[in-house]
C-alpha cells in the first residue's frame, strides 16, 4: 500500500526547524525511484476524474512531484514562489506565519481567467501557505479545482482551511 511505503520512507527530524517540532522529511523518498513512480501513479489514479486546466506547485518541495504529475497528466505547471524569485511581472499574496509574515508570487500570465487550478504541495500542516496560494489564484480569477498532498498532518487541522476553496483534497499518507 502506498501510504505504508511513504510512511516507511519519511524520516522524523526532532526539534526542526525549532524545539518541539517533529519535522516530516520527505527527502528519503527521492532516493527511491520506484516509490517516486508509485506516488505519481497513485496521484494519476486519484485525479483521473478531476477536471482542471493547470497544476500549481508551491515552493519548493511542491515542485518535486508537482512537475512530474503535471507532465504525466499533460497539464501546464505553475510555480508558486517566495517573493523576488520569479523573473517576470508577478501578482503577490502576503500571509502570516507563526513569527512574522511572508509573501508568495505567481507570474501574472500563469493562466487565463477562469482556469481550474489544482494546487500541489508535499505536505499539508496548518494550511497557511496553501490558503495563501489559493487566495493568490483566486485574485487572478482562477478557480481552485482541488489540492493534492503526499502527506497530511491531520492533527494540525490544515484541511479545514481548504474547504473554503474546494472539497477536492487528495492525500496519499495521513498522520
Amino acid at each position: 500500500m502506498i501510504e505504508t511505503s511513504i510512511k516507511n520512507s519519511i524520516r522524523d527530524i526532532p526539534d526542526f526547524p525549532k524545539p518541539g517540532i517533529i519535522f516530516k522529511d520527505i527527502t528519503p523518498i527521492l532516493k527511491d525511484q520506484q516509490l517516486c513512480t508509485e506516488i505519481v501513479d497513485a496521484f494519476v489514479l486519484l485525479l483521473k476524474d478531476l477536471e482542471f486546466d493547470a497544476l500549481a506547485g508551491i515552493e519548493s518541495r511542491g515542485f518535486l512531484f508537482g512537475l512530474m504529475l503535471a507532465s504525466r497528466l499533460n497539464k501546464p505547471f505553475i510555480p508558486i514562489r517566495k517573493a523576488g524569485k520569479l523573473p517576470f511581472r508577478t501578482i503577490q499574496q502576503s500571509y502570516d506565519l507563526e513569527y512574522g509574515s511572508a509573501v508568495l508570487e505567481i507570474h501574472e500570465d500563469a493562466f487565463e481567467p477562469g482556469a481550474r487550478v489544482l494546487i500541489h504541495d508535499d505536505l499539508l500542516a496548518t494550511g497557511g501557505t496553501v490558503d495563501a496560494t489559493s487566495r493568490l489564484i483566486e485574485k487572478m480569477n482562477g478557480v481552485i479545482a482541488g489540492f493534492s498532498f503526499i502527506v497530511s498532518l491531520d492533527f494540525l487541522g490544515g484541511e479545514e482551511k481548504l474547504k473554503n476553496f474546494s472539497s477536492n483534497v487528495y492525500t496519499l499518507a495521513r498522520y
